[in-house]
C-alpha cells in the first residue's frame, strides 16, 4: 500500500508551482488549561500563529526572484496563499496556509567541495485570519475570525 511521503507533495505559492528541498509549516496554539486553586478546571482559548520555511534549490528560487522582480522587491511581494497537496494511492492530503508573508533568511550557503545543490531558505509567516485549513477543515472556528476580514 502506497503512503504519502515528502516526494508526493506539490506546492503552489500564489500562481507559482514550486518544488522544495524541504519545507515546514508549524502551528503555535497557546490555548491552555484553566485552573482553580491549582486544579485543572476546563480550558481557555489562546492566541495562534503559524510559520514555516521553504528550502529551495536555485532553479526554484529563480521563480521567486522573478515574482519579486515583478513586485518591485522581495519586501514588496504580497502575502500569498500556499497549497500543499499530496496523493498516494487512496491517501490524500491538502493543507492550505493563507496570507503567507515571505522573507529570505539563508541567501547563500556555499560549500567549495561541491557535491550538493545550492539551497536558499525562505521562511514565512501566516498573516490571514483565514489561517490554515487541513483537508478543507479550518483550524480556527468561524466565531474566532468574525469581523476580521
Amino acid at each position: 500500500m502506497s503512503r504519502i511521503g515528502g516526494k508526493n507533495f506539490d506546492i503552489t505559492l500564489s500562481d507559482l508551482q514550486i518544488h522544495v528541498e524541504t519545507c515546514t509549516l508549524d502551528i503555535t496554539d497557546n490555548s491552555a488549561v484553566a485552573q482553580d486553586r491549582g486544579v485543572p478546571n476546563g480550558h481557555v482559548d489562546g492566541d495562534v500563529s503559524a510559520s514555516g520555511e521553504f528550502e529551495l534549490d536555485s532553479n526554484n528560487f529563480a521563480l521567486l526572484i522573478e515574482a519579486a522582480g515583478r513586485a518591485g522587491s522581495f519586501r514588496k511581494l504580497d502575502p500569498a496563499d500556499v497549497v500543499f497537496f499530496a496523493k498516494a494511492g487512496t491517501e490524500e492530503m491538502r493543507v492550505e496556509a493563507f496570507g503567507c508573508k515571505l522573507k529570505v533568511s539563508s541567501l547563500l550557503n556555499i560549500d567549495s567541495k561541491g557535491g550538493e545543490k545550492t539551497k536558499h531558505k525562505v521562511p514565512f509567516d501566516v498573516t490571514s485570519p483565514d489561517f490554515i485549513r487541513i483537508n478543507g477543515v479550518p483550524y480556527l472556528d468561524a466565531t474566532e475570525i468574525e469581523g476580521l476580514r
